[in-house]
């Protein structure tokens, strides 16, 4: 952060401080720019949790800015402040962004680093770093050097636990790399026990072994007599699934033969056979797969799990007592289908509902029977915050724990004009922490802190962690 700080500073002189006619103000709001800059550009080493998407932000977007500044703090009797943010969020910097959540993120900082408070110095950018008094161009850099507080993922506005996790995904791709750059010959160096054709035979047998047969989709349509929306939600996710299945007893049996001399070696064999040997997912199981994060191990066995759920399902096609939401391939199918059901029950126009997502103090395993409206949902991680059961309200995260659990939340469908709207964060759920191109839904959860603390800390709930 102040090596950032000094970079942006350093594209003005005292010559750009003295230029404009409200001098006070230009040089706020202007530092304000400095930080808001350096802030946009660090914050993408966080990852997904610092921006959805990776921006090409660069010192043209500081500068243009501050031209744009003193050309209407020059024409306007009194500070547009509205203008200015739109300018600088939407036009300037906002100009890169693509995801409606960066977009956000990026309005809410200006927000909160450019209000009419800051000209009496009434405002903290960060914990222990108010706003400078009116100086010069030496003492600006100056109080950088002695009020910054040390480095830390606060002066975004981010948790601690941020760099816990952005160190940990660095640590994990170094040792990925290394590993992928170990000797691929048969034998894993002198002396090992198995070649590594003897390793991908053994795991491709065991995945063999313990793949299900297949939904029989003529029976279970023929056996689904009444096609509700749930119904159609786990037919659909019983024929996905079977695509998935099917493409990995293809491939495995036609490696299998090539391992045994009776095909000949492709490259898509190849690279499933290194896939198998790394605990990677091949390329051609993901493509039809849902987002995962998980090795081969981890990712197979939540696949079987996936597999018992929908069979437990279509086995009565009664609705199971408590969803695991993170076990579809398209979660939001399901959560439209508590909307279509609540909407034909009461004859309400589907464009005019919303979810109500009401998060209990109770685990899955405290449920005996479904609700008779909505659904009990579990399976979700929260990332920047954690949930706070005592008070039913987004807290402070406990350091050390990035992505705590939640208990179970009941979701039923409501008109739109009966929405909570006060003391809410707009919780955006995903699939992974991948983020961006993994959104599902916007859940909105209870808090007493101002949402903008939630927005800047870059909180999500998970579907999988």
């Amino acid at each position: 952060m102040i090596a950032n700080l000094h970079k942006a500073l350093d594209n003005f002189n005292q010559d750009t401080l003295e230029m404009c006619s409200k001098e006070n103000e230009f040089k706020s709001i202007l530092f304000s720019l400095v930080y808001f800059h350096a802030c946009v550009i660090e914050r993408r080493k966080f990852g997904p949790q610092g921006w959805n998407r990776s921006y090409p932000y660069n010192t043209g977007d500081l500068t243009i800015s501050v031209n744009v500044l003193y050309n209407y703090l020059e024409a306007n009797a009194k500070v547009p402040w509205t203008d200015l943010r739109y300018l600088f969020g939407e036009i300037m910097y906002g100009g890169h962004i693509t995801d409606d959540w960066d977009r956000k993120l990026c309005k809410t900082y200006l927000e909160e680093f450019m209000k009419p408070e800051q000209i009496d110095g009434d405002l903290l950018f960060a914990p222990g770093f108010p706003t400078p008094p009116n100086s010069d161009y030496v003492a600006y850099h100056k109080y950088i050097d002695d009020n910054l507080p040390p480095e830390s993922p606060t002066l975004y506005g981010l948790h601690p636990n941020a760099e816990i996790g952005f160190l940990t995904i660095t640590s994990e791709k170094l040792f990925r790399t290394v590993l992928e750059m170990q000797p691929r010959d048969s034998s894993s160096g002198a002396g090992a026990s198995t070649s590594r054709e003897e390793k991908v035979k053994t795991i491709l047998d065991e995945i063999l072994e313990r793949l299900p047969e297949q939904f029989n989709m003529v029976e279970l349509f023929a056996r689904a007599e009444e096609k509700t929306p749930y119904v159609l939600v786990a037919l659909q996710e019983c024929e996905r699934m079977n695509g998935l299945t099917q493409e990995i007893r293809r491939s495995l049996k036609e490696l299998d033969l090539g391992l045994k001399g009776e095909l000949t070696i492709t490259a898509d064999m190849e690279n499933l056979q290194n896939a198998l040997f790394f605990d990677k997912v091949p390329d051609s199981w993901t493509k039809r797969a849902y987002p995962s994060m998980n090795g081969l191990t981890a990712w197979y066995a939540d696949l079987l799990q996936r597999i018992r759920e929908l069979e437990s399902w279509v086995s009565d096609f009664n609705m199971p007592v408590c969803i695991w939401l993170a076990g579809f391939f398209n979660p939001q199918s399901f959560l439209t289908a508590i909307m279509q059901s609540m909407a034909r029950k009461n004859e309400w126009p589907l464009d005019k509902m919303c979810l109500q997502c009401d998060v209990s103090k109770k685990n899955k395993e405290d449920f005996s029977s479904p609700p008779r409206e909505g659904a009990y949902v579990h399976g979700f991680f929260m990332e920047g915050a954690r949930w706070d059961t005592q008070t039913g309200l987004i807290q402070e995260a406990h350091l050390k724990d990035l992505t705590p659990s939640l208990p179970v939340i009941f979701i039923k469908a409501i008109p739109v004009d009966k929405q909570e709207t006060k003391n809410i964060y707009e919780c955006p759920v995903y699939k992974t922490r991948i983020r961006g191109p993994t959104f599902v839904w916007t859940f909105n959860l209870k808090t007493k802190e101002k949402a903008a603390k939630w927005i800047i800390a870059g909180v999500a709930l998970l579907l999988s962690i």
